[in-house]
This record gives C-alpha cells, sequence and structure tokens, in this order.
C-alpha cells in the first residue's frame, strides 16, 4: 500500500480533519519486505561516511543502553561472528527475541542485576420518658404474652438498651460535647454523611415520639373523665371473655382535637426556653413518684373481694395461670376482638413495648445544657436505664398474679383500678408523665435539628441555624407542626413502630460507633468510662438490627432506606467537613495492613494497576492559576479502567527549602484543588530543590509506600527545547529518563500533548502500536485502557511489530497473534522487516521533510561534535558535554540517526491518520551527550500529531492466565 493508496481509502474511518482511514488488515501484505538498512544504502540520502568526522572511541564503548543478554554488547569495532543489532537503540529487549514472549506467558524475568534495571444548666439525665404510659400498655404485654415471654421481652429491650449506654457512655467521655446529643456523637465518629443521615431520623422518631406521648396522654384523660369528649365514644363488644358489657373507649376525633390543643400548649412551654422547662420539670415528676407508690401499694393490698371481678390481688394460681401467652387479635382501639384487624405476637409486642425504653438519650439531646457531660450523661443514662428495667421486670411478675388475663386484656387503665387511695391519683400521674415525656422530646428534637444546622452540612438545613446560647424558635415550630401531623393520625399502634425504627437506627449508631472506636484503640480514644468493650458495643448494634427486623420487615426497609436516601443526598449536596471521625482510623488501619500484606514483592500481573506519576512541570508556561497542563490530567484519567487507581501529581519548585517551605505548601493546595476540578482520582505533592534534576531524582527514590509506589512516570514531550533555545532542557531531560530506568519506572512521554483529547472528543481511526521491544505488555495494556474511554471507544487497534530478519517475521506474527487472542485483545498484526525501511523514502513532500529534518539533524550533530572537540583541545580535557565524560562513536550515531527516520517514515506511512500513536521508547544510550538524544527523539516524532513513547519497567503487567 502505497501513499496514493492510504489517501484514496475514505470510505473506512474518518480522522479529525475529516479525511477517512481504511487501516491495515489482516489480507494486505503482513511482511513488508525492505531494501537492506545499512548506512550508506539509501538512494537520495546523504552518505554518513562523509557526514560526520570520524572520531575515535575505546573499544569499551556501549553502544546500547542495555546489553541483549545472553550476548555481547555492540560496539565500533564488534567481531565479525556476532550479529549487529539494527535495534540496539531501544536497547537489550528486542522484540524479535520470540522467546521474549514466554515472560508474559507465565515466566518471570530474572532480576536484573543492575540498578539501571532494575467536637448551663444542671438537669436530670436519663430520666425514662413516660414509665407510666409504659405501665398504661404493660397490662396488654402481660396479657398476651404471659409472664414467661413478658420477662423475656423486658429481657431483650433492657439488654439492648442497657448495651446502648455503656457505647453512648464511652463515647461521651471521650471529650468534651456540644449540642447535638447521639447526633454529634455519631458524627464524630461514622462521619458526616452518617451523623447527619442517622441524626435525622433520630430527630424524626423524637417528634413522633411526642406525638405517641400526647395522645397517650390525652386517651388517659378521656378514659377517665368520659364527659369530657365532645364527640360519642366507640363501644366495642369483648368477645370471648367472661364480661359480657361492652368497652367504651373515646372518639377518635376527641382525641385529634385534644391533642393538638396539647401540642400547642407544649410548644408553648419549649419556646419559654430550657429555663422554663426546669421549673416546669418538678410538677410533672413529684405526682409521678407519689402515683408510683400509690401503685405499688394498690397492689399489695389487692384482694379478692376487690369491686372488678378480674382482679385476684397476689396469687400464685392467677400468676400460674398468666405464665403461657395467649396472642389475641385486637382492634384498633387494642381491645381484644375475634375479627379485629391486628394479630398480636411476640414480635409485634416488641414494637408495643420498645418506646418504653427509648429515654436513655432524653439527656445527651440536651447535652449542651449539661454542666459536666462526661459526668451527668453515663451516671444518669445508666441509673435510669438499670432502674427503669428492673421496675419493669418487677411490674411483670405483679400484674401476671394481680388478674385475670380477661382483665389484664380488657381494663384500659388496671393501675388507675388497683390504686391506693383513689384512682384519681394514678389518672393525674399517668397524664403527667406522658406530657412530661412529650415535653422532653419536644425540647430534644427542635436542639437536635438545631445542632445539624450549625454544623452547616446540609444548606437546606440552614433556616434552622440558632445562634450560640439561643433557643432554636424555628426548629420547635417545625417539630410541633410534625407532632400535630402525627396527633391527626391518632392510632397510637400505628405510631409505635415508626418511632421504635428510628431510635433503633439512632441506637445501632451509637453501638457502631463506639465498636469502631474501640477496635481501632486510635491514641486519641481515650475514655473516662472505663467498663467497655467493643465486642458489647457490637452485641448491641446486632441487638438493635434484630429488633427492627423482629418488629417489622418492612419498616425496617423503609427506615434503611430513608436514611441511604439522607445519606445519598448529603454526600451529594451535603459540604465536605472532616471531624476525625472513624473511618478515617479505619481506613489508615486498613491502608496500613493492605500495604504489609502486599509487601515489598514485585506485584502479580493480575493485580496490577498503574499508579502514574504525574509530572505537572511543563516544558513551557501555563498561567499562573493552572498548576498542571489540562491535558496531564486528563491523559491521569485515560490511564485509570473506570476510575480505578490512583495518580500522583508532583511538582517542583526551585529554590531553598528553608526560604520556600511555605510556597511549596501553598502550591501543593492550590494543585490538589485542581486535581478535585479535574476530577482526578490522585493526591498532589511538591518538592521544593535546587534544580529540576535534583527534584526529580529525590521523588523517583522516596515518593510512594511498598507496592503503593508510583509505578509509571508520565510526562510531555519537551517540543519547545529547540524553538525557544533552552540548552539546559537535553540534560535535564535525558536525566528523568535515565532515573527512571535506575529506579525501575516504566515511562509514558506524550508528545502533542496540547492536541490530546478530552473526555468529550471522540475520536476516529486506529490506535497504532510500534511494539519493538518487550515491556511487559504495558503498550498493550495502555491501548486498552484507551479504548474503555468514551474519546477513543469507536477506534480499533492495530499491533506494528518490527522485525530485523524475514525469516522471523511470519513466525513473530504467528506469535503475536496467539499472543493477543490469549489476552483477550482485539487488533491486527502487522510485521514489517527491516531489510527495505528505505523503501519508504522513494519520494514525495512527505519523504522530502524526512529527508531534510534528518539532514539537519546530521548537521547540527556534526557542529555540536566540533565544538566540543574544540573546547576539550583548548582546555586539554576529555570530550566533554554538560559536565560529564562522552565518548562518541560516528557509526553509531549514523545507524541511530537511520533508525529514528526509519522508524519516523513508517509511521507516517501507515499511521499518520491514527487517533493516537504508540511506539516504544529507546533508553539513552550511554556515553553519548543529552544533546545527541533529543537529536534522535525528534527524529522520531518529527510530524507525528500525537504520541505516546512508551517504556516497560521489565515486569509483567499482563498475563494469559485466569
Amino acid at each position: 500500500m502505497d501513499n496514493g493508496e492510504i489517501e484514496s481509502a475514505e470510505d473506512e474511518f474518518p480522522s479529525q480533519s475529516g479525511r477517512k482511514y481504511r487501516p491495515v488488515v489482516a489480507h494486505d501484505r503482513a511482511v513488508l519486505e525492505m531494501s537492506s538498512m545499512e548506512s550508506g544504502s539509501s538512494p537520495g540520502l546523504p552518505n554518513p561516511e562523509t557526514s560526520l568526522k570520524k572520531i575515535k572511541i575505546s573499544s569499551q564503548a556501549n553502544m546500547g543502553s542495555d546489553a541483549t543478554e545472553g550476548s555481547s554488547p555492540t560496539h565500533a569495532g564488534f567481531s565479525s561472528s556476532q550479529r549487529e543489532s539494527k535495534l540496539e537503540l531501544f536497547g537489550f529487549d528486542s522484540l524479535v527475541n520470540i522467546l521474549g514472549l514466554k515472560s508474559m506467558t507465565g515466566e518471570q524475568i530474572p532480576a536484573p542485576s543492575s540498578p539501571r534495571d532494575g467536637e448551663d444548666v444542671s438537669i436530670t439525665v436519663g430520666r425514662p420518658k413516660s414509665k407510666w404510659m409504659n405501665l398504661f400498655v404493660f397490662r396488654r404485654i402481660v396479657g398476651m404474652a404471659g409472664i414467661g415471654e413478658s420477662l423475656l421481652l423486658v429481657f431483650f429491650c433492657g439488654l439492648c438498651t442497657f448495651l446502648t449506654s455503656i457505647s453512648l457512655s464511652a463515647i461521651a467521655t471521650n471529650g468534651a460535647m456540644k449540642g447535638g446529643g447521639p447526633y454529634y456523637l455519631i458524627g464524630r465518629a461514622l462521619g458526616p454523611e452518617v451523623g447527619v443521615s442517622i441524626g435525622l431520623c433520630f430527630f424524626l422518631g423524637n417528634a413522633v415520639a411526642g406525638a405517641l406521648y400526647v395522645l397517650g396522654a390525652v386517651e388517659t384523660f378521656l378514659d377517665a373523665v368520659p364527659g369530657a369528649g365532645i364527640f360519642r365514644g366507640n363501644l366495642t363488644k369483648v368477645n370471648g371473655t367472661a364480661i359480657a358489657e361492652p368497652i367504651q373507649s373515646p372518639s377518635l376525633h376527641d382525641l385529634q382535637i385534644y391533642g393538638i390543643v396539647v401540642t400547642i400548649l407544649l410548644c408553648f412551654i419549649v419556646f419559654g426556653g430550657v429555663k422554663i422547662i426546669n421549673r416546669v420539670a418538678p410538677a410533672f415528676l413529684i405526682p409521678v413518684l407519689f402515683s408510683l407508690f400509690c401503685i405499688f401499694i394498690g397492689i399489695t393490698l389487692a384482694r379478692k373481694d376487690h369491686p372488678s371481678p378480674g382482679i385476684t390481688g397476689l396469687s400464685l394460681e392467677t400468676f400460674k395461670d398468666n405464665w403461657s401467652s395467649d396472642y389475641q387479635r385486637t382492634n384498633s382501639a387494642g381491645i381484644p376482638d375475634p375479627d379485629g384487624a391486628n394479630y398480636w405476637n411476640f414480635n409485634a409486642l416488641v414494637g408495643l413495648f420498645f418506646p418504653a425504653v427509648t429515654g436513655i438519650m432524653a439527656g445527651s439531646n440536651r447535652s449542651a445544657s449539661l454542666k459536666d457531660t462526661q459526668r451527668s450523661i453515663p451516671i444518669g443514662t445508666l441509673a435510669a436505664t438499670l432502674t427503669t428495667s428492673a421496675m419493669y421486670l418487677i411490674s411483670v411478675l405483679l400484674f401476671g398474679a394481680l388478674a385475670t388475663r380477661e382483665e389484664l386484656l380488657t381494663d384500659r387503665l388496671l393501675t388507675a383500678t388497683v390504686a391506693w387511695p383513689v384512682p384519681a391519683i394514678i389518672y393525674v400521674g399517668i397524664i403527667l408523665s406522658t406530657l412530661g415525656a412529650a415535653l422532653q422530646s419536644m425540647t430534644g428534637a427542635p436542639r437536635l435539628l438545631a445542632a445539624i444546622a450549625n454544623d452547616d452540612i446540609l444548606p437546606v438545613l440552614n433556616y434552622f441555624k440558632v445562634a450560640e446560647g439561643s433557643e432554636p424558635h424555628l426548629a420547635t415550630f417545625f417539630t410541633a407542626f410534625i407532632c400535630i401531623g402525627c396527633v391527626v393520625i391518632g392510632n397510637l399502634d400505628l405510631i409505635t413502630p415508626t418511632v421504635t425504627m428510628f431510635f433503633l437506627l439512632c441506637y445501632a449508631g451509637v453501638n457502631l460507633s463506639c465498636f469502631l472506636l474501640d477496635l481501632l484503640d486510635a491514641p486519641s480514644w481515650r475514655p473516662r468510662w472505663k467498663f467497655h468493650h467493643w465486642s458489647l458495643s457490637l452485641l448491641g448494634a446486632s441487638l438493635c438490627i434484630v429488633i427492627m427486623f423482629l418488629i417489622s420487615w418492612s419498616f425496617t426497609v423503609v427506615s434503611l432506606a430513608l436514611a441511604s436516601l439522607i445519606y445519598y443526598y448529603v454526600s451529594i449536596k451535603g459540604k465536605a467537613g472532616d471531624w476525625g471521625d472513624g473511618f478515617k482510623s479505619a481506613y489508615f488501619q486498613l491502608a496500613l495492613r493492605s500495604l504489609r500484606s502486599l509487601g515489598a514483592n514485585q506485584v502479580h500481573p493480575k493485580n496490577w494497576y498503574p499508579i502514574p506519576l504525574i509530572f505537572c512541570r511543563p516544558w513551557g508556561k501555563l498561567p499562573e492559576n493552572v498548576p498542571c497542563h489540562p491535558k496531564l490530567a486528563d491523559f491521569a484519567n485515560f490511564m485509570k479502567k473506570k476510575g480505578r487507581g490512583m495518580s500522583i501529581f508532583v511538582s517542583i519548585l526551585d529554590g531553598d527549602y528553608h526560604e520556600c517551605a511555605e510556597d511549596a505548601k501553598a502550591a501543593c493546595r492550590q494543585l490538589s484543588t485542581y486535581i478535585d476540578y479535574k476530577r482526578c482520582e490522585g493526591v498532589a505533592e511538591i518538592v521544593v530543590a535546587p534544580n529540576m534534576s535534583a527534584g526529580f531524582r529525590g521523588i523517583i527514590q522516596t515518593m510512594g509506600l511498598g507496592n503503593l509506589k508510583p509505578n509509571i512516570v508520565v510526562m510531555r514531550y519537551p517540543e519547545i527545547w529547540r524553538r525557544e533555545n533552552l540548552i539546559e532542557i537535553p540534560a535535564t531531560f535525558v536525566g528523568i529518563i535515565n532515573d527512571c530506568i535506575v529506579a525501575n519506572k516504566a515511562v509514558v512521554i506524550i508528545k502533542g500533548l496540547d492536541e490530546w483529547p478530552n473526555e468529550y472528543q471522540r475520536q476516529y481511526g486506529t490506535i497504532d502500536l510500534y511494539w519493538i521491544v518487550r515491556d511487559g505488555g504495558l503498550m498493550l495494556l495502555l491501548s486498552q485502557l484507551l479504548l474503555t474511554k468514551e474519546s477513543f471507544e469507536s477506534c480499533k487497534i492495530q499491533v506494528f511489530c518490527i522485525s530485523e530478519e524475514d525469516m522471523e517475521a511470519e513466525e513473530l506474527k504467528a506469535d503475536v497473534k496467539k499472543f493477543l487472542y490469549d489476552l483477550r485483545m482485539q487488533a491486527e498484526v502487522i510485521v514489517i522487516t527491516m531489510k527495505s525501511w528505505e523503501a519508504h523514502v522513494d519520494g514525495g513532500s512527505q519523504q522530502d521533510d524526512s529527508v531534510e529534518a534528518f539532514t539537519g539533524a546530521q548537521r547540527r550533530i556534526s557542529t555540536y561534535l566540533e565544538e566540543m572537540k574544540e573546547k576539550a583541545q583548548r582546555e586539554g580535557t576529555p570530550l566533554m558535554a554538560d559536565g560529564k565524560p562522552v565518548v562518541v562513536n560516528e557509526q553509531q550515531i549514523e545507524k541511530f540517526l537511520f533508525t529514528t527516520l526509519k522508524l519516523n517514515t513508517t509511521i507516517l506511512r501507515y499511521s499518520r491518520m491514527a487517533a493516537v500513536v504508540l511506539v516504544s521508547l529507546p533508553p539513552p544510550p550511554i556515553n553519548h551527550p543529552p544533546y545527541f538524544y533529543m537529536e534522535y527523539m525528534d527524529l522520531l516524532v518529527e510530524n507525528v500529531p500525537r504520541l505516546l513513547m512508551v517504556r516497560g519497567y521489565r515486569r509483567d503487567v499482563v498475563t494469559l492466565f485466569t
């Protein structure tokens, strides 16, 4: 295929410029025959014998950067029995050594012998929210579940809250605690996203619980004073019991009206602030304690001649009768009815009873008002939990031995019936207790919401922000609005599961927080409360999850889904905040453990990920507010599959470290911000050094840790070095490549970086690989990574293999095709022999440009050599370049120039319209001046618009095996 054939093939792949290109396919002439590559045999090319003056060199000069394994270095005076390598510029590992493919099929390359290769007011804390409202539903629990299962129920729920109290005490005593209660603790332990999601759910739980307690108080009042009802009550006939008369329950509309009025009155009290609430608290607490005394006195004095026929007094026979369970159906008022809509079992009773043990967070909800949180919260919470649980267990035994099962199920206010001396005391106690609990909820919930808003994580909550020491009036109004909405529902049994889920979710969060912090045991984890262990916290969290599913799997799924949605919303819309949460510590510990498990040995090809070190300092100038070339950041993303992987962006600041330390910190922050802006997963590092070479040498030696060290160095090709006459670039550029080779790092050099596409620019045509040396499959892998990106997904891969001998071509092609098939890579394979590279230079502007570039390079090298020689003679020193002695051979220079010329003309012939070209990067020849290497590279990249020069690091990055 000649140039005319390429230009006339316009119906396959359109190029960026509008032209279309038909790639070389398998049925084309795969082995291109060319004439001999020996210098001087090209017609129309200058004779190298007369182009350069002959310079005598030592016979020990190494003609390539690496010697071929099992063979001798090539010199000017090599033995005639040794076969000359025409591709020695590219190093020892020519692909034409077909056996080299075995390395990527499972056999490892021997370790190189040379480094070159190789977060004030005292109040009562933790008081049960409503012991009386709990006793209000207790007779139903004992009546349904019996004494045995009721004891188990109380123990089960009490154990959950007890373990949560231990976890809460540990976290609360690990430092000063601001407002927000459990939200503050969870957020600082599990991060802002988890803290806000659980905190908002807990806020809803408290708000709904306020409505629960208001309904309990109103229902008790209407049961005690039926004449106070505005509407006619509901009559429920009790079937299947000894009581013949129907039972009257309050009207739903009465519950709604009285509930709304009570909620508004409580809201006014809350608006008065914490001081008003604390003044009102004794009015609620003292009658409650007196009522409790009257109940237990009444139970002990109860006799069989009691006015109610169902009350037997404390009787062993009654105790035995009530030991087993008797689950029944009830109507919406909780009255037994065989045709009722609600069927009760143990799981349902857990949901009914659990709100009785949700008062453990009452003190922590008002943590900002406590004088000493580290003392008040553990003592108050644990004392309340143990006292309440003990009272519940005793109540189960007393109620189970006090009345028949029918009495337990139908007498809605059994405690008032048996109370001494008159039932009115109990009515007052129950009403005041539930109102106190409602007041507690309406006090804690707004402060919780205000604390979340004050953390400035969610902008949508900014309306609820309050100044320090101020009352959260808007949050209180919002909480009252939610309470009123739930009161309108009016059904106690419908509200309690919702409350339970939100509280259990919060308890699980507290336990998980303590579990994580205790397990990680960071130096900052030093709680004053010593009676805790990560296993207890894990058991507490597990109990919370089990109880959630016992109550209702559907409510559990809904609550978890709600929390997940909030979490996702916070992660998308929320502002970033670093609170030193436990997850950060967990990530650190996990990283350390993973790093230790990886060790420092060679990573298996199946587990190999590119970790590019992006050299941001460009060969040119960038705007002051752009610390890295934008296309370098884009290319870093192109090297990752589905965004997986890490990039390290480095830049070097010239100067003295003591003088430039602050400038380096500012530059690092700017670079980090830019990386985030470009959506690159990576880190930024700025190094201060006297010059670029010294800085890069320090980076390449120290950057990374273990197997998390960067394995690929990515930088821009210095196209400006000749245009702007930057004479220091060649030595710096060559030094960087040599440092990478010594440090055993792969290298990717991008020519035409300004033209590199971004993620929105779709490319067409081919991705052409000129696979000259074995690189562990890095070039192949890079081409496959490019295909995973939207920009290159329409391209196809062509692999051009350069063979030195005709006899190896077909064998090489077959091996490479089989190798690509086993690697699950689709690509066309084209083998080019070096028999007649001069056939490419047969005329046309393209070839004229190449010839002109070639002769220009010869002329400049000749002039440079003459200057070096004159300087050496004048100073009486050996031949020097950039302060280092050099030994140059004319024939080798000619050979290297011809090698790059032939490869350049081949690329221009077959890949001028390619989307991107990848070619093996030749290492800088030892003892050659850096200026010469830049001439070789300039000739190689001449007229190629977009080129990646790739050098592997003698480690396999792909494998054939599963």
